[in-house]
């Protein structure tokens, strides 16, 4: 019997090979970019110069790490860092659900491609094109500073870039409407996977618009938003360095330095490589802490987890 059940999966291999086979050019490009480059992090060990290499530097155990825990910088760049993420989380994270919701509600269907079109385009624009449309609005003589004036709000030109403090709500909503269509993709294909006999089950049960969201659509597409959750969540260390640098300067730079732009600035610009290792890898290990952790909660919660 094991003999024969062991035939039959060779033979399901066999059949599924040229399927099996389409996926070996990702896993090259993920073994050569992405797990050939791990053993440089051996550097944050060792007191690393391009001169003696990376075998040949001197060992130095955990002083860069221990050096990053001292480092008096780092109290203002993790809240920094927190403070975008966390609210990032609160208000980037539900809008795509959102808008998926909405636009699976839409009856008329050249206008919910229009729609889903719309909202994809500013994904596609870079950091640098989408930032300077940003700041051209923001600057002191630009649209949203002569309303202000305009309205009374103020007496005088604003310059919005210049208050530090602005900078966390400059950040949000900048990413909030470069990605909310974007985002909302895997929602819009998780709906679109959904048997529409439950709908019309419930109009004819007479169940609202609403209901037939809180109770149909939101438990459907439940597992594919507690997944996206936990790998945000994952991702609470990461702000990226286009955004940030694009809006980043001298006035608010004690509230837009955050752990990326440090570790790019200190090991490229300072070209401190072994100390800007140490820091990228603790962050990374702190992360899959967080994902662990979550993914444990949320089989615990929800029954649902990434694994």
């Amino acid at each position: 019997m094991k003999k024969q059940r062991t035939t039959k999966r060779h033979y399901r291999l066999k059949e599924q090979i040229a399927l099996q086979s389409m996926i070996l050019p990702a896993i090259i490009v993920l073994f050569i970019f992405s797990y050939i480059p791990m053993y440089g992090i051996v550097i944050a060990f060792k007191d690393f110069n391009i001169k003696d290499g990376i075998w040949n530097s001197a060992w130095v155990g955990l002083k860069y790490f221990r050096d990053f825990l001292k480092d008096p910088n780092l109290r203002n760049v993790m809240r920094n860092t927190l403070v975008l993420n966390v609210l990032g989380t609160f208000i980037c994270f539900p809008a795509p659900v959102l808008l998926a919701l909405l636009l699976n509600e839409l009856p008329n269907g050249k206008f919910k491609k229009i729609s889903q079109t719309v909202s994809y385009l500013p994904h596609f624009l870079s950091w640098v094109i989408f930032a300077g449309l940003v700041l051209e609005i923001l600057r002191p003589s630009g649209i949203l500073s002569d309303a202000c004036v305009g309205l009374g709000l103020s007496q005088e030109p604003v310059n919005f870039m210049a208050h530090g403090s602005w900078f966390y709500i400059i950040f949000v909503l900048s990413s909030l409407i470069k990605g909310l269509g974007y985002g909302s993709i895997i929602y819009v294909a998780a709906l679109a996977g959904v048997d529409q006999e439950i709908y019309e089950a419930a109009k004819v049960d007479g169940c609202s618009r609403l209901q037939r969201i809180i109770h149909i659509s939101l438990p459907c597409i439940m597992g594919t938003i507690v997944i996206m959750l936990i790998l945000q969540i994952g991702s609470i260390l990461n702000t990226g360095i286009e955004q940030v640098l694009m809006f980043q300067n001298a006035m608010n730079l004690p509230y837009s330095e955050t752990l990326d732009t440090y570790v790019y600035k200190v090991g490229i610009a300072q070209g401190r490589m072994a100390y800007s290792t140490a820091v990228s890898l603790l962050k990374s290990l702190i992360s899959v802490i967080l994902v662990v952790t979550a993914n444990t909660f949320s089989k615990k919660i929800t029954e649902k987890g990434l694994f």
